[in-house]
């Protein structure tokens, strides 16, 4: 969403304080839009303005850096930042679709399994 490598921005993320993506169960990120306009300022310092990171790091300490998350996150929201969309293609994998029935009968199958398993350990 950004133009950066999966690598660059785990870069980032060690090296940057600010930046603390959440994880969910699976353990993949999940950026907020704070997470995203941190992102954007920390690329912005270090692409566009050319800053080595320990650069952009101590710029981030001498200004003020809550205020120009709170600008770059009004600026998203406001439709300043274009946000690029996956390309429109036919979903053909039945797991990306969510069917609450099919994971019900997923769980029960799973049971059943676990249930198999405690007799024969037994």
């Amino acid at each position: 969403m950004i133009g950066e490598e999966q690598h660059v921005l785990r870069y980032w993320e060690r090296e940057f304080s600010q930046l603390r993506p959440q994880k969910n169960r699976a353990g993949n990120r999940v950026y907020t839009q704070r997470d995203m306009a941190v992102l954007r300022i920390v690329k912005r310092l270090l692409r566009q303005e050319r800053y080595t990171v320990a650069g952009a790091k101590e710029y981030l300490k001498q200004h003020d850096f809550f205020d120009e998350v709170e600008r770059e996150t009004q600026r998203m929201e406001g439709g300043e930042v274009a946000v690029a969309e996956a390309p429109q293609t036919e979903d053909t994998n039945p797991r990306r679709t969510y069917d609450p029935e099919g994971v019900q009968a997923v769980i029960q199958e799973l049971r059943d399994i676990a249930s198999t398993l405690r007799r024969k350990a037994m």
